[in-house]
């Protein structure tokens, strides 16, 4: 299987996690191949940090393949540096990533002119890979809402309509600038938001979405459960959202399915950090998935297929655990972690 979203830590977050422990907790789930996000400690945003982390990624478990995800910033002598490393290395450094709004990391390009201004780069660039995207706009935020007791308020405080409102933005601004590349809309937490992706389809752009285990199995009221430590961002919705989206899963509306896979520590949980292990919970919804009649030949476009042909990797068959297995990898694959945000549901 494909994961085409991992937060693999390592460097100054050791402590959470390294290489090494990530990428051998998902080639034990059946997972051979990932993408790294950029928002490490140092980011991924130069050429020599980017160089240092697919060297150490190869020297950490090699039999699984690694790519990543160079960070953008406003810096238009930046983004051409890592747009011509996407040129240099296109099978290793897999596209660009745009933070349209903070997450853990602080990479945020949260200003509207400075969101235009990275399309207008990239269009005179002549850019045509992919860019990844955070979508929440900032100004939508509701931090007074947030109540660190209850993990169940971020979803107050980071409303549905930060993320559509902040979709609505990309698919503007880049439409604005002619832009010719690919927008990927990570981690879709809500139908209005699929319903946009679908739209901009139609009108023959090049954009796809994804969503999460966590948010088509877990709903707002899971995250009341403080021990699973169920925050992330974009946050948890409701159960009608959720169920929405795992039926649009069925359906074959979304494109893949990724696993934001980001530990922390347990002392960064209760500080706030917002992230969860994921590989486990990938597991359970493939499970999930086959107890509701989704054929084989959908599993494996949402689990590598659509991949393979939106990043032009090698057409490979997409390993699938036996269902008699995925039970027994998932509990395995929890056990590597602290916590464990779908104990409820196993």
């Amino acid at each position: 299987m494909i994961d085409p979203h991992v937060h693999l830590r390592d460097w100054a977050q050791a402590e959470k996690e390294t290489l090494e422990h990530g990428l051998s907790v998902a080639s034990s789930c059946g997972i051979d191949e990932v993408f790294d996000m950029p928002n490490t400690s140092p980011p991924l945003i130069h050429r020599a940090a980017i160089l240092k982390r697919l060297e150490d990624a190869q020297k950490g478990f090699p039999s699984v393949r690694y790519h990543l995800y160079a960070g953008l910033t406003q810096d238009p002598e930046q983004i051409q540096e890592v747009v011509g490393l996407c040129r240099e290395f296109p099978q290793q450094v897999i596209g660009l990533k745009l933070f349209a709004g903070h997450s853990t990391g602080n990479m945020g390009l949260v200003g509207e002119d400075t969101q235009k201004s990275v399309y207008h780069v990239l269009s005179e660039l002549g850019y045509e890979g992919v860019v990844a995207l955070h979508c929440e706009k900032e100004s939508l935020l509701r931090p007074e809402l947030e109540n660190m007791q209850d993990f169940s308020s971020h979803s107050l405080a980071r409303p549905v309509e930060a993320e559509v409102v902040s979709i609505s933005d990309q698919l503007e601004f880049s439409r604005a600038a002619h832009f010719a590349g690919h927008l990927h809309v990570c981690h879709l937490s809500s139908v209005s938001s699929l319903i946009l992706v679908e739209q901009a389809k139609r009108e023959g752009r090049r954009v796809s979405c994804a969503v999460t285990p966590h948010h088509v199995l877990l709903s707002s009221v899971d995250a009341k459960h403080h021990q699973l430590y169920a925050k992330m961002n974009p946050p948890l919705r409701s159960d009608q959202e959720r169920h929405a989206l795992f039926t649009a899963l069925l359906e074959g509306r979304i494109d893949w399915i990724e696993s934001d896979h980001a530990p922390h520590t347990l002392a960064d949980k209760e500080d706030g950090a917002s992230g969860i292990p994921g590989f486990s919970g990938l597991l359970i919804l493939v499970k999930r998935l086959i107890d509701a009649g989704c054929p084989d030949s959908l599993l494996q476009e949402l689990l590598g297929k659509r991949v393979q042909k939106t990043f032009n990797l090698e057409d490979r068959s997409i390993f699938i655990p036996s269902y008699e297995n995925l039970d027994k990898l998932s509990l395995e694959a929890s056990k590597a972690y602290s916590y464990d945000a779908f104990a409820l549901i196993r």
